[in-house]
C-alpha cells in the first residue's frame, strides 16, 4: 500500500497491484475534522506534491508543500512553506514516518504560519526511536496512520495517535484478485 517508489513493483515475478489509503484518508478527514473545508493539505517534502494535490482536488480545498534543504541524511537544515495555512486547518499527508523529525519541524512551522490546528495522516507509521517522544512533545492535534503496521503499544504511549483501519480494502483486493476483477475500484473507493 502506498508503495515509497512505484519501482519497487518491478521486483516482484508476479503482478503487483499498488493499493492506495487514500480514499480511506479523505473518509477520515471528513469524518473525524470537523472543519475540514476549511482546510489545507500539506506535503512536508516536495516528493509528496502529487498525493496532496489529489486530496486537496478531492476535497476541493487548497494545498501547500514545505520546501526542505538537508545537511545529511535524517538532518534537516531548514524548512520554507510554500503556501499559504493561516487561519485554517492544516493537515500534514505523507506515506510514512520513521523518527518523525521532519513532520514534527513541519508541523511547527505551520503553526507558526497561523493553522488553527495541525493533523498529520501517513500510510505506515514506522515510529522508531524519539518518534513517540516527538510526537507527544508536538504541536499535532491529532497523528493518524493506517495499520499496514501494528499500532497497539504505540497507542499506549501516546494518546495523539489514531489508527485507519484498511483491512477491508486488503480483504477485497485479495476477493477481486481471486476472482479475476479488476482492483480498479479501490483506487477510489472504499470497500464496506
Amino acid at each position: 500500500m502506498d508503495l515509497h517508489a512505484s519501482q519497487i513493483q518491478g521486483f516482484f515475478d508476479i503482478p503487483v497491484d499498488n493499493l492506495y489509503a487514500e480514499p480511506a484518508v479523505l473518509k477520515w478527514i471528513r469524518d473525524n475534522i470537523p472543519e475540514w473545508k476549511n482546510s489545507c493539505i500539506v506535503s512536508p517534502d516536495a516528493g509528496g506534491a502529487k498525493r496532496v494535490t489529489s486530496i486537496a482536488d478531492r476535497l476541493n480545498v487548497e494545498f501547500a508543500l514545505i520546501h526542505k534543504e538537508r545537511r545529511k541524511a535524517n538532518e534537516v537544515s531548514s524548512m520554507v512553506l510554500v503556501g499559504d495555512v493561516k487561519d485554517r486547518v492544516a493537515i500534514l499527508v505523507d506515506d510514512m514516518a520513521d523518527t518523525c523529525g521532519t513532520i514534527c519541524l513541519a508541523a511547527e512551522k505551520l503553526q507558526d504560519a497561523g493553522a488553527l490546528r495541525v493533523y498529520a495522516i501517513l500510510t505506515h507509521g514506522i515510529f522508531s526511536g524519539p518518534a513517540i517522544s516527538r510526537i507527544n512533545n508536538a504541536v499535532f492535534e491529532n497523528v493518524v496512520v493506517t495499520n499496514t503496521i501494528p499500532q497497539v503499544e504505540k497507542m499506549k504511549l501516546c494518546s495523539k495517535i489514531s489508527v485507519i483501519d484498511i483491512s477491508m480494502i486488503l480483504a477485497e483486493a485479495i476477493r477481486r484478485t481471486h476472482n479475476g476483477e479488476s482492483v480498479s475500484y479501490l483506487f477510489s473507493n472504499v470497500p464496506m
